[in-house]
């Protein structure tokens, strides 16, 4: 059993979710990350944690992921929910099955994971999920078309998740990230940024530790941009 905080990470095998991984390990938590990769399994015992290969698609891994930890810690304080990427393409040629997968992969990663850790967050009457979305999620871009719109549902989510379970200490919030520095420079996408630059990945899992931690603990239901500026709602 765990006397530190515990944070649970899903797909953290690279990019933000494993930059989240080292920043909560190195500010005083035990981790386990889950990837489908393997990179995830490796990273968790690197940390001294736990580590997991799975699926955030299927929901058998993820209940594994969960009782695995569970087992170990005896604890969940914290949950980062990251993914890969969902089907693209232009709007209209996405098939059924592709729009049923960027659901799975953008909306119900989340719902699945919230099931199965409310009630150990409930018991402990405290909990913080945070759900890496994108900057895309109300100003839709063409690019990112499944991601823009279950994320978009997964604001809502979100919303009511918290109206219903802030009052026993739990809350969730969304990161919407904009282009990151793992990534290549695209000079379109650069010159879209007040920043002048993509960001640092550092800059991403700074933010996912604030949010985790109490230093936060009266945001709640909320979708914070980190995005440089590149958003035009204000």
């Amino acid at each position: 059993m765990s006397n530190k905080p515990v944070a649970l990470i899903v797909g953290g095998g690279s990019g933000i979710g494993a930059d989240a991984a080292r920043k909560l390990s190195d500010t005083g938590y035990d981790v386990a990350v889950m990837s489908s990769s393997g990179k995830g399994e490796a990273l968790g015992n690197e940390l001294g944690g736990l580590g997991f290969t799975g699926s955030n698609l299927v929901v058998a891994d993820l209940e594994k992921f969960v009782s695995t930890s569970l087992d170990k810690f005896g604890r969940i304080d914290g949950v980062v929910n990251c993914t890969g990427h969902g089907p693209k393409g232009p709007v209209m040629e996405i098939s059924d099955e592709d729009w049923h997968l960027g659901m799975d992969y953008y909306l119900m990663n989340v719902v699945r994971m919230t099931r199965l850790v409310l009630p150990v967050m409930q018991k402990q009457k405290s909990g913080s999920i945070v759900n890496i979305s994108t900057f895309a999620a109300f100003e839709p871009d063409a690019d990112f078309p499944t991601s823009a719109i279950f994320r978009a549902a997964l604001a809502g989510y979100t919303k009511l998740f918290t109206d219903k379970y802030a009052a026993e200490g739990v809350r969730m919030n969304n990161l919407l990230p904009g282009f990151i520095n793992s990534l290549p420079e695209k000079e379109d996408r650069l010159a879209r940024i007040p920043a002048g630059r993509y960001a640092d990945v550092r800059e991403l899992s700074d933010t996912v530790a604030f949010f985790i931690g109490k230093e936060s603990s009266y945001i709640m239901g909320q979708n914070i941009r980190v995005d440089g500026g590149l958003t035009a709602s204000v």
